[in-house]
């Protein structure tokens, strides 16, 4: 156990006691725990197999290369955007204790997945479909096609799939209108 980890889940105003749990379990696993990015990050052989942390509404663990694991009973969430990791939620300990014997699986097959040194293959910005309504200010305003392709991958992704979520044109129209300032000034989405 690492102080700095008990540390951090002590300062766990809402999900002390889920977090515990979760590492009991995921210590059972024989991993090394270290804090890494401000949260707990459980490894083995120097890679990071999983980590811990802390949200409004629920705590989760959270799967490093977790699109690479089975996902048997289904219950492996993709956040956003994200290629590689997923996650488990949980909101109190006796969903937890409910299902540790599925969570340890899953904790194991993350950990032949690591050590296998098994990668994720991403897809690249250029395999996702741009919305009509920013592909056509790219191409009106090459300011704006240059600032958009010098943008990180990440930036780019984050964009095209906020661009994309609406059902209408109008209002995805509206997010690119609203948007193009901080593309213009190499900002992502959230900056």
């Amino acid at each position: 156990m690492n102080p700095k980890v008990d540390e951090y889940i002590s300062h766990a105003v809402k999900w002390e006691a889920e977090m515990e749990a979760l590492r009991t379990i995921v210590l059972d696993c024989e991993l090394t725990e270290e804090l890494k990015w401000g949260v707990p990050v459980y490894t083995i052989q120097g890679k990071n197999i999983v980590g811990i942390n802390g949200f409004k509404n629920y705590c989760v663990l959270a799967f490093f290369k977790g699109a690479l694991l089975s996902d048997e009973y289904g219950i492996l969430i993709q956040p956003g955007t994200v290629q590689e990791g997923r996650y488990i939620p949980f909101t109190n300990v006796k969903a937890i204790a409910e299902i540790e014997l599925t969570i340890k699986a899953y904790i194991y097959e993350a950990i032949e997945v690591g050590k296998a040194g098994l990668k994720v293959e991403l897809k690249k910005v250029s395999e996702y479909a741009v919305p009509d309504e920013f592909q056509d200010k790219l191409d009106s305003i090459p300011a704006l096609k240059k600032a958009f392709e010098a943008l990180t991958p990440g930036r780019q992704r984050g964009y095209i799939y906020h661009f994309s979520q609406p059902k209408t044109s109008k209002t995805r129209e509206a997010r690119v209108e609203k948007y193009m300032p901080h593309i213009m000034d190499g900002k992502g989405i959230d900056d």
